[in-house]
């Protein structure tokens, strides 16, 4: 019989002072046990995502503040800390990165502990990992993520066009890997159909490695340069660009939450989860804008477990109602179970849970404690 991982929860509803979300969010961290994780004196990570310019449904920080103060509190040494995205943004180096957490709120004065970027300058620094997985045997974590001895990873959860979504295992998969380890979890290229190309070039424009050119006004990739950021796909107005989503998508998150299980085999007993359940958009909060939500808000979630938070976190999203219209005017099937491949149908986001699981990451056998 498989054991089951312990989930805490909280509702996200407030009618008096001591039940707010900031009060929540400490419930969460005393349940947790941050004692348990932190030695005394210790630098701690706190691995977020703090939102692409112009994103404004990313996580707030005035909670995180308070997992900052919870960590002081068990003694050690908090920094917030991501790493350089591989395409064009407002997140690509340091400098810029650091720019646009300040913008969103991110600073000293606010959250009570300093913006230490995990992967240098440009995304190169890293250090190796050795992993047995199906895809990989080595994975290339970012420096300081792999260095830091304790570490709490908070996430936004929502939805995601490669992923299918987008919680603890994606956070720590992409987030924690070095430039050179997200161009091995995506190691996937585009194809271009002409026939559909109207030469409008928004795929130039945002190629990180101009590996976009046109060519008698229709657009033309070289493989040997395309990284796989899929940039281009979003961007392309008559959805022109496209992978061979079938033979893909699998690898592609399998890729993905091996390197997330790649930095939890980093932080033995060392590293522990906090899911938010707050505007649950259909896109990744690297998007530089914010969709409606898909479902109400539903919560606060925390464990030591990624597999089993990402699993009560997703059970949770399909058993709630939707609210985005916008999906009934698309023409969808509502009535599928998982909401995000309703709104994604090429992903398939449970692979992070089944393949996490068996590489013994966590398990998706969960109890939900409410707290």
């Amino acid at each position: 019989m498989t054991e089951s991982a312990t989930v805490y929860y909280c509702a996200p509803g407030a009618r008096s002072h001591d039940n707010t979300r900031l009060a929540k969010v400490a419930r969460l961290c005393d349940a947790l046990n941050l004692k348990k994780i932190i030695k005394k004196g210790e630098l701690t990570a706190i691995k977020l995502h703090f939102g692409e310019d112009g994103n404004d449904s990313h996580l707030r920080p005035s909670w995180v503040r308070v997992v900052v103060e919870k960590i002081l509190a068990a003694g050690g040494k908090p920094f917030l800390t991501d790493t350089a995205t591989l395409y064009s943004g407002s997140r690509q180096n340091a400098y810029d990165h650091m720019q646009t957490a300040y913008r969103h709120g991110f600073v000293p004065s606010v959250v009570h502990a300093p913006v230490i970027l995990a992967d240098g300058l440009y995304g190169e620094n890293d250090v190796p990992v050795a992993i047995r997985g199906r895809h990989f045997r080595e994975a290339h974590i970012a420096t300081e993520i792999k260095r830091a001895p304790a570490m709490v990873v908070l996430s936004h959860f929502k939805g995601h066009e490669m992923a299918g979504f987008g919680g603890a295992i994606k956070n720590l998969a992409m987030g924690g890997a070095s430039a050179r380890g997200k161009r091995e979890q995506h190691d996937t290229h585009v194809q271009i159909d002409h026939d559909i190309c109207i030469g409008c070039g928004s795929c130039v424009k945002v190629c990180p490695q101009k590996a976009l050119s046109l060519q008698e006004k229709k657009s033309c990739v070289d493989k040997s340069r395309c990284i796989g950021c899929f940039e281009c796909i979003t961007v392309c107005p008559p959805k022109a660009i496209d992978i061979d989503w079938n033979a893909e998508i699998v690898p592609f998150t399998e890729r993905l939450t091996e390197y997330a299980w790649a930095v939890v085999k980093s932080h033995p007993k060392r590293i522990c989860f906090i899911n938010f359940l707050m505007n649950i958009t259909p896109d990744c909060d690297c998007a530089g804008w914010s969709d409606l939500p898909m479902v109400p808000d539903l919560g606060i979630l925390a464990s030591t477990d990624p597999v089993a938070l990402d699993q009560a976190c997703l059970d949770l999203v399909n058993q709630a109602p939707w609210i985005n219209d916008a999906e009934k005017g698309r023409h969808v099937d509502l009535s599928k179970q998982d909401k995000f491949t309703v709104r994604w149908p090429h992903t398939r986001g449970e692979v992070q849970l089944v393949h996490g699981e068996a590489l013994g990451m966590g398990t998706r056998t969960y109890e939900l404690k409410r707290i």
